[in-house]
């Protein structure tokens, strides 16, 4: 467990002189703001609209940047280091294979946790400061699960990272690789459900359960679960029926989707040679 912690706060360390964390701290924060200023657009004026369409507005942008900000952060975790010849000198020191890639996957957890943490939390703030009428517990309440479930689906990107550099042979092809799984889970799935939705004319109530097959959508389903007011702009996800899916089933959905691929590359990473 020391291992673990000392590796964690040096990549934690190193993402701080990279300015990762001000990095995503700041996009998130300026398109979060930007996005619930703009919630009234749709009616021809600029301000904050109501706490359900502003919360799925930002349970939108998190869809679209987390997964590709987590795969770009960790993606070159392992090939970047045995390319630059790293690789074989870390696993000289006395530390596991396993200790050495859970405590990259914390460093790189912390990196992200703390980043969105800071850039929904001005965001919230904003809108506090902001908005009229809105009630702050209710804002509190939504903010907060918010931040922790986008936490959470960036670490499940960030172990996909992880699986990907294990099992890659140089960085340019872990890139690639990473794209492909955020163009697949973020882009395709959506498309390829909402095409089987359209051809399927009725009994299609098996489709919600292919929601959770993708965590992005079981994401969406965790922040929507607690505003019925959000679902009419809910998209794809709407397709479940109201209460379908308790938010215990799906936060623990999100985390077997997080342990799944690390558990994979842990196990890939131990049969591989440096």
């Amino acid at each position: 467990m020391n291992a673990i912690l000392i590796i964690a706060g040096k990549e934690f360390r190193d993402g701080l002189r990279n300015r990762w964390v001000l990095s995503i701290t700041l996009v998130l924060a300026v398109m979060a703001v930007g996005i619930a200023w703009a919630g009234a657009a749709a009616s021809g004026g600029l301000g904050f609209t109501s706490l359900a369409s502003t919360l799925v507005s930002l349970t939108t942008l998190a869809v679209f940047l987390i997964p590709l900000i987590a795969l770009l952060l960790a993606y070159d975790a392992v090939v970047g280091e045995r390319e630059a010849g790293t690789l074989q000198l870390l696993l000289t020191y006395p530390i596991s294979r396993s200790a050495l890639l859970l405590g990259k996957f914390c460093g790189h957890g912390l990196i992200l946790g703390a980043a969105t943490t800071l850039g929904f939390g001005i965001a919230g703030v904003t809108i506090a400061l902001g908005a009229d009428g809105v009630a702050l517990g209710e804002l509190a309440q939504g903010m907060g699960l918010l931040i922790a479930s986008t936490v959470l689906l960036g670490w499940i990107f960030i172990a996909f990272a992880y699986l990907i550099s294990v099992g890659a042979t140089e960085k340019q092809r872990a890139a690639g690789l990473a794209l492909g799984v955020w163009f697949f889970f973020v882009l395709v799935f959506d498309l390829a459900l909402l095409a089987l939705l359209v051809s399927v004319k009725q009994g299609g109530d098996w489709l919600a359960w292919l929601l959770l097959l993708n965590p992005t959508e079981c994401f969406r389903l965790l922040n929507l679960a607690g505003f019925a007011a959000a679902r009419e702009h809910a998209g794809v996800t709407a397709i479940a029926a109201p209460g379908a899916f308790h938010p215990a089933t799906l936060t623990a959905l999100l985390l077997g989707w997080a342990a799944l691929p690390l558990g994979l590359a842990l196990w890939r990473f131990q049969r591989r040679a440096a």
